[in-house]
């Protein structure tokens, strides 16, 4: 009998790569915990979106399942403590959005730097001719990234490749809070590995790029705030629960900083009444920044491919559950559940 892989969510993966390697495919657009459940039940593997969520219920209503996988670096919708225990395999496609999410961080911060959302609309205006006070004002606000410190919370793949990008125009330094980040890593890209306080305190221009994890869950709140600069600037296009909302709200509002642009929010779409939407110094756009028809084409591709490969016997693109290779080793030695007649790929990654 052939193994069977359920696709939920939104994939945007060539689902014939799956039939063509002899997979039974099935298709679902379950929108609730029991509606996942009835559809992945006997499923070997499936190809996920962000919702509905994998939590420790759903994956412990399937025995059969081996692997999820999903499209792009984010995997906030599975319970990877869950997953680990119970042998199956949380897979991502790493690397395949990098040039897109660095591209966007750096359009966000060049934007508010420049002062370009306001002076595109003011020109059109008529302002550039009719209002040469605000012109003046303008002339006095736009700033200069050369000569001031850039502050990355995050120096995986795209805080590195933010990292190359602004290195371009000429910062005093570059410096980056990440404790899973050794200096010399760090000095590969001119990087300066700092703490967090000492990133806060000293960046002009903050970028964040670190999972959303219980440990970078409201990382930037209150406390963070009030210890950056009042000219400092922030981007988050990381993901939305890393920032205090009400806390950027508060900060925005009462000039604690100078300005913020944001790709994510904690809860998204966010509301149309949500009053971050009415600050004028922050920048925000709907979760756009991992997205182009590139990594559409790569990312859906992986994300097939992934499971394919699980299913038979090599190593995924990504793994977002390393430890889970010790879990299925212990299980191929004493009951192998799951995994029985699964070829073993587990030579092929390291734990």
């Amino acid at each position: 009998m052939a193994l069977k892989v359920v696709v939920t969510g939104r994939s945007m993966a060539p689902l014939k790569l799956l039939t063509d390697a002899g997979f039974d495919l099935e298709q679902s657009e379950a929108s609730t915990t029991e509606e996942l459940i009835e559809a992945t039940r006997d499923a070997d593997g499936a190809l996920i979106g962000i919702w509905p969520l994998h939590d420790r219920h759903v994956l412990e209503s399937c025995p059969k399942l081996k692997v999820v996988s999903r499209m792009g670096v984010g995997v906030d919708s599975i319970d990877l403590d869950a997953a680990t225990e119970l042998g199956i395999l949380a897979c991502n496609t790493p690397g395949a959005n990098t040039t897109e999410v660095a591209d966007h961080a750096m359009a966000m911060l060049l934007s508010l730097t420049r002062l370009i959302p306001e002076t595109g609309p003011f020109t059109k205006a008529g302002g550039w001719g009719d209002n040469p006070g605000k012109m003046n004002e303008y002339r006095h606000s736009v700033r200069r990234i050369a000569g001031h410190t850039v502050g990355i919370i995050g120096l995986g793949n795209i805080g590195r490749a933010f990292a190359t990008r602004i290195k371009g125009f000429g910062p005093e330094q570059i410096i980056s809070y990440d404790p899973y980040v050794p200096q010399t890593v760090g000095d590969l890209y001119g990087v300066r590995m700092v703490d967090l306080d000492t990133l806060l305190t000293q960046s002009d221009y903050i970028t964040i790029h670190t999972p959303a994890t219980d440990e970078t869950h409201h990382m930037i709140d209150a406390d963070a705030l009030a210890k950056m600069k009042p000219t400092a600037i922030l981007i988050n296009c990381a993901r939305g629960p890393i920032v205090d909302p009400v806390a950027l709200h508060a900060g925005l509002r009462d000039g604690e900083i100078e300005a913020a642009g944001i790709d994510v929010t904690e809860f998204e779409p966010i509301d149309a009444e949500d009053p971050l939407l009415g600050l004028d110094n922050l920048l925000i756009t709907p979760h756009l920044a991992g997205w182009s028809p590139t990594f559409i084409e790569q990312s859906g591709r992986r994300q097939a491919e992934n499971v394919i490969r699980v299913l038979t016997g090599h190593a995924p693109h990504g793994l977002a559950n390393p430890e889970v290779i010790k879990t299925i080793a212990v299980m191929r030695a004493t009951n192998p559940g799951r995994w029985e007649g699964i070829p073993d790929f587990s030579t092929a990654i390291s734990v």
